[in-house]
């Protein structure tokens, strides 16, 4: 299993590296272009992840524009909606416009607010099929 953070906050890539760990490699980045690069590296090596754990807010290209793009390269792999990496959103937003932006029009598996909640993460990832 592989997985990819991706969050500006130390103490939150932190804590996702923490609890992901177990489960499989866990790879990061600090910014939406970095995401992304790792991202399309992972499909070239014919290794991708199977999750993409990424904050909203960031710098660079914040964690939308991020999500449309990885989006777009599936697409353009031909890659179906079916096998597309699970992703979930972190954010310390209280502003339920950019959640709706990112779950239900950018194409988000599922949101987590943070500070975020160790067993709530983790009954999330088993809910989506990520952990047993």
């Amino acid at each position: 299993m592989r997985f990819l953070v991706v969050e500006d906050d130390f103490t939150s890539r932190k804590l996702l590296q923490k609890i992901l760990a177990p489960y499989g490699e866990v790879d990061v980045a600090v910014n939406g272009q970095e995401s992304l690069d790792a991202f399309t590296a992972a499909l070239e090596e014919g290794n991708p992840y199977e999750l993409v754990c990424m904050d909203i807010m960031m710098p660079e290209m914040d964690g939308q524009e991020a999500l449309k793009k990885i989006r777009e390269v599936e697409k353009q792999r031909g890659i179906p909606g079916s096998q597309e990496v699970k992703v979930i959103m972190t954010t310390a937003l209280d502003d339920p416009k950019n959640v709706v932006e990112a779950y239900y029009k950018g194409g988000a598996t599922s949101y987590v607010p943070k500070p975020i909640d160790r067993q709530l993460f983790l009954q999330l990832l088993r809910n989506i099929g990520i952990i047993q």
